[in-house]
């Protein structure tokens, strides 16, 4: 038999995002024929997983004790093996091994080495990194954590929600211009998924009815499943152009919130704390597609009549809604132009 073939070390990566065990079947056909089949814990997750399935996982220090070895005493550890047993499998670590590829590299004889494998077992699935951010907030909040963290209340956290809300919305606005800072957007979304994360946290601790972030997410499946019927009903929905898709979706909305207690009227729900010309720019909106566009015209011609202020906005708002333009967005960006581009000093002349 060719000696060099005989011994094989293979580092088999698993994402510790899926469940234990859950491995492809090649990396069960590397474990299976393995002479040998170690973990730096053998009762870690994925290492468990394996093991009940029959396969036996070793420590990689034969008295299994002692810190965790550095990169370059684990690549001298798992060569000595293969020198030993000949084909060894290495389970991988949660954080993968980091330095372990370059130490083997470094540690690897000239002369007649061993196969040197590397097996991708399992992958992230998208969205799986959303599981690392909720078990952070959980490390966090919970015992032995921050401080901070564990002393905030749905209150305390509001203010903060509305600040990254609006430092969102200012980072999306301009992400389509040319040269925009797309880093800066993603870290933006990020914060506005940690106020996410951080009240669904504090939900879960709640004594009579918690929640927690899989019940947020499991309610946002359902509406979304519900109201786009053109895409998920049975057999094939209906061929809707984008305006009967949003038409759809307000007589389903308004079906729903028929039965929410205080929520029956057209203008329910739209909340009084919004900035002033986006909730103008709502209740316009809802007004119109509830059919009442003309009633809205008259009201609006009629408070003008009696020198209204704010019917002069309000008609502002109307009129660029009919050319399909947000008044607020526009605002935002007409302010920022003003901002970047006014004069620095004051005029003494």
């Amino acid at each position: 038999m060719d000696p060099v073939r005989h011994r094989r070390l293979t580092l088999l990566l698993a994402s510790p995002r899926v469940a234990p065990g859950l491995l492809s079947a090649d990396a069960w056909d590397a474990l299976r024929s393995a002479d040998h089949v170690v973990a730096a814990d053998p009762t870690a997750p994925h290492p468990a997983g394996v093991a009940a399935a029959g396969v036996d996982v070793r420590p990689v220090r034969p008295d299994g004790s002692g810190a965790p070895p550095s990169p370059g005493d684990l690549a001298d550890l798992l060569l000595s093996l293969v020198a030993r047993h000949g084909t060894v499998v290495w389970l991988g670590s949660a954080d993968g091994d980091p330095g372990l590829s370059e130490a083997l590299a470094v540690a690897l004889p000239e002369e007649d080495p061993p196969v040197l494998e590397l097996l991708v077992a399992s992958w992230d699935v998208p969205g799986a990194r959303l599981l690392d951010a909720v078990a952070v907030m959980d490390r966090l909040r919970g015992p032995g954590g921050c401080p901070w963290d564990a002393r905030q209340t749905h209150a305390s956290l509001t203010p903060y929600l509305v600040e990254e809300a609006f430092e969102a919305v200012e980072a999306l606005e301009r992400l389509d211009d040319d040269g925009a800072d797309r880093d800066h957007a993603r870290e933006e979304l990020g914060d506005v998924l940690l106020q996410v994360l951080f009240h669904a946290r504090v939900a879960a601790e709640h004594g009579q009815e918690p929640f927690d972030v899989d019940d947020v997410a499991a309610g946002l499946v359902d509406k979304l499943v519900h109201r786009h019927p053109h895409v998920f009903a049975p057999g094939g929905g209906e061929d809707l152009d984008a305006a009967q898709v949003e038409s759809r979706w307000e007589q389903l909305k308004a079906q729903e919130n028929r039965t929410k207690p205080g929520r029956q009227g057209v203008l329910d729900g739209i909340p009084a704390g919004m900035p002033e010309l986006a909730r103008a720019t709502k209740v316009t909106s809802r007004l119109r597609r509830a059919g009442h566009a003309s009633w809205l015209r008259g009201w609006t011609a009629a408070r003008l009549e009696g020198r209204d202020p704010g019917a002069l906005l309000l008609e502002e708002v109307l009129d660029l809604h009919d050319v399909d333009v947000d008044a607020a967005a526009a605002l935002r960006r007409t302010l920022a132009d003003l901002l970047a581009e006014a004069p620095a000093a004051p005029d003494r002349g």
